[in-house]
């Protein structure tokens, strides 16, 4: 038994030393490589990126160019270490395993690219007037700060995340995205998106944008709202084009133009 333990000590140290984030070289790429990845794409990667690189809760792949993934080197690191102050993981593949997802990934981007109906002039109207949406949401430094920033947002969903956003905002709702309902024991009341929590206090940015930080000793109740935004939904306040033309502005929306 003992010897068993420190045979399992050893194997656990030997793990630990291996970092498959450490680039190695580009193998060349062979069609059991790319079946390979297409494999390990379609288990761990499908759910937020598509079956085909379509998007959905993460980022659009079936693109010729990778905004956080301009080259092959850079891709592993993603692949690897995923995005800091983003829902994309780090993956503890093996190095062999990460060039096959990166290979395959890459054939993704060959595909023909997706027709967007709408025309993006009139969405970029709508969405600083009939729709609001600069109120909560932030393009390049302009805008609200409830909502999450929509600078790049043409690269990180598909139109039809886009148009589920809109239509059913509660089915689109990113998983570090927090509404909150407090209760003061002044008898004070607000509804806000936490922006940071620790075990003695909270911070919050409410509806109208104002930042409130509190001691949750001062706190009577603490109502954490899963699933749940403040964002409307747009079913009836815009018409089926009027929708078109802002989901075409807002897949227009790319940090690197």
């Amino acid at each position: 038994m003992r010897r068993l333990f420190v045979a399992l000590m050893i194997w656990c140290a030997v793990l630990a030393a291996q970092d498959p984030a450490e680039i190695t070289p580009k193998p060349v790429t062979t069609p059991e490589d790319l079946a390979a990845g297409q494999r390990i794409y379609r288990i761990q990667c499908a759910y937020c990126h598509g079956t085909n690189g379509e998007g959905g809760r993460g980022a659009t792949l079936a693109r010729p160019r990778l905004l956080h993934a301009v080259d092959d080197q850079a891709m592993f690191q993603v692949i690897a270490r995923g995005i800091p102050d983003s829902e994309m993981p780090g993956h503890w593949f093996t190095a062999r395993e990460i060039w096959q997802v990166a290979a395959f990934v890459r054939t993704l981007g060959r595909r023909m690219p997706q027709k967007i109906r709408g025309d993006p002039a009139n969405g970029a109207k709508l969405y600083g007037g009939k729709a609001g949406c600069g109120r909560c949401h932030t393009i390049r430094g302009r805008g609200g700060a409830i909502g999450p920033d929509l600078s790049d947002i043409g690269l990180r969903r598909s139109v039809g995340h886009l148009r589920e956003a809109l239509l059913k905002p509660e089915a689109a709702i990113p998983d570090d995205f927090l509404q909150v309902e407090i209760a003061t024991r002044d008898g004070g009341r607000l509804t806000g998106v936490r922006l940071n929590e620790d075990a003695f206090s909270i911070q919050i940015r409410d509806l109208s944008g104002q930042f409130h930080s509190y001691w949750k000793s001062e706190l009577s109740d603490l109502n954490k709202q899963r699933g749940k935004s403040p964002m409307p939904s747009y079913q009836s306040v815009l018409t089926a084009s009027e929708l078109d033309d802002l989901i075409a502005y807002l897949d227009s929306l790319r940090s690197d133009k």
